[in-house]
């Protein structure tokens, strides 16, 4: 089989390898979609800069991978060949307090492996995984919706779920990238009354228009002038800063009304600020959260279904995984959507 590896430097290579066998407690899927993931080109496709979690290990690249199963190892309990499956892009150790919570994002052991970067991951025609990283992608949702959930719209749902959102709250995202995108849908469905966007790129701030995940897109220079009039002065009740920029992250706290919810989703860099006149007078809460949980990430999915919501909508490169090289390219250019390697028949 073909799989897709990431050795620096903005390279890609595909290299033909054994078609692998799950062990106990393991499925072999038949991969159908594996999109990329912004923290795979900050901290792997430009240059490897992991340590721990983060720390690549040559293996096969992709952490967001949707497919079926095709064959099951001895001791599995729950999922069978041809169920449909999203991993949850994190093998935990099962044991350690965050895994028992569900957030195997959070694993403290030296057994933690995530996909993509400390075993197989999803741009390859298979993968191995441990079926308790399963979770059932419902025949309403396509693969490459289920790609975009493993990650992407997993993390800015447990985003929304952490500030509470609901329809009494207007929402701000800096940064339209495609985890502001699922941000910005994920917002509004969970009934937030105006959905308020910063963002540097044109083509990005058209994207998020067109798609419904914002009211209203604005560059940042003009961003906090046009939210003051929007909102009265006061500001959005939640925040999130999607980018991982400072100057970003500066202007969603700076955006939130007093007693509101900030949270911080974008990895890396840092921020900052004034701490009393921004975060303490106002009595702003500040929250960082990091991906989601397994649990949460199969309530999502059954949500989307709900709600007639199809993450793909913010996917707007698709390539099959012969031209994953390009894909790269791509999505490191950062201008667009979602980027999809698309194995679906």
């Amino acid at each position: 089989m073909t799989g897709a590896y990431l050795p620096g430097n903005r390279q890609v290579q595909l290299r033909k390898v054994p078609r692998p066998a799950p062990g106990f407690g393991e499925v072999l899927v038949k991969m159908r979609a594996s999109t990329i993931c912004g923290s795979d080109l900050r901290a792997i496709y430009r240059e490897h800069l992991g340590k721990g979690p983060e720390a690549y290990q040559g293996v096969i690249g992709g952490h967001e991978p949707a497919g079926e199963i095709v064959e099951v190892g001895p001791g599995c309990k729950r999922f069978g060949v041809g169920d449909r499956v999203i991993l949850y892009h994190i093998a935990g150790c099962g044991i350690c307090d965050e895994c028992r919570k569900g957030y195997m994002i959070g694993c403290t052991s030296r057994h933690r492996a995530a996909y993509g970067w400390q075993r197989d991951g999803g741009h390859a025609d298979y993968l191995v995984a441990a079926e308790y990283t399963c979770v059932p992608l419902p025949d309403e949702l396509s693969y490459l919706d289920g790609a975009c959930v493993a990650c992407g719209f997993g993390t800015a749902y447990e985003a929304l779920c952490r500030a509470a959102v609901s329809g009494r709250d207007r929402v701000l995202i800096t940064g339209l990238g495609p985890v502001g995108l699922a941000a910005g849908l994920l917002a509004r469905a969970l009934g937030s009354r105006q959905v308020i966007g910063f963002e540097v790129t044109e083509q990005r701030r058209r994207l998020a228009l067109e798609i419904g995940a914002v009211d209203h897109a604005f560059e940042p220079a003009e961003g906090p002038e046009r939210l003051a009039e929007l909102t009265g002065g006061e500001g959005c009740e939640v925040s999130v800063d999607c980018s991982g920029a400072a100057p970003a992250r500066l202007a969603a706290l700076k955006g939130t009304r007093r007693w509101g919810r900030c949270v911080f989703v974008g990895e890396g860099g840092t921020v900052d600020f004034d701490v009393s006149p921004v975060l303490i007078h106002p009595q702003i809460t500040l929250i960082g959260s990091w991906v989601t949980s397994v649990g949460r990430m199969e309530e999502l999915a059954r949500l989307l279904v709900l709600w007639n919501l199809h993450p793909e909508v913010t996917v707007t490169d698709r390539f099959r995984l012969d031209d994953a090289a390009q894909a790269y390219r791509v999505a490191d250019q950062a201008t667009g959507g979602k980027v999809g390697i698309v194995m679906e028949d």
